[in-house]
């Protein structure tokens, strides 16, 4: 189960719909070993594609660093889906290369209502979890 702060979630709905038709993606760190959501990094998505996301390698490279130095891990990875349901597409699952991590998608296919879902993916096998959003 992802347990996920309110304010964490606007963030990433906020960022999902700023991006939006493009993909936006993103990574909550937090303390190593706690599997709590602390700091909102949003990403660049440097494939700045409506059906694909891409971290860009030097990004990725700089924020695994501070993640390091700060005693951190990618509690969640996040990224968005412009025009289909917040569900891993294979691609996402291959792709799906932290097995501890969260993977969360969101649906902006709706301009009103968004879609928020959590998967866990380990070696390409998606399985959902439940989400309890504290405020």
């Amino acid at each position: 189960m992802l347990r996920i702060r309110r304010e964490l979630v606007d963030e990433i709905v906020a960022h999902a719909r700023r991006d939006h038709p493009d993909e936006a993606c993103g990574v909550i760190a937090g303390p190593e070993g706690s599997d709590s959501p602390e700091r909102f990094i949003p990403m660049l998505n440097a494939a700045r594609s409506p059906t694909f996301y891409e971290f860009d390698s030097g990004d990725l490279l700089k924020l695994y660093r501070e993640m390091a130095a700060n005693d951190e891990v990618p509690v969640v990875i996040y990224h968005s889906h412009t025009a289909t349901e917040a569900y891993p597409s294979r691609t996402d699952a291959n792709i799906a290369a932290e097995p501890d991590a969260h993977y969360v998608l969101v649906s902006t296919r709706d301009p009103e209502v968004h879609e928020f879902r959590s998967y866990r993916i380990v070696d390409a096998e998606i399985t959902e979890e439940p989400v309890e959003i504290v405020d």
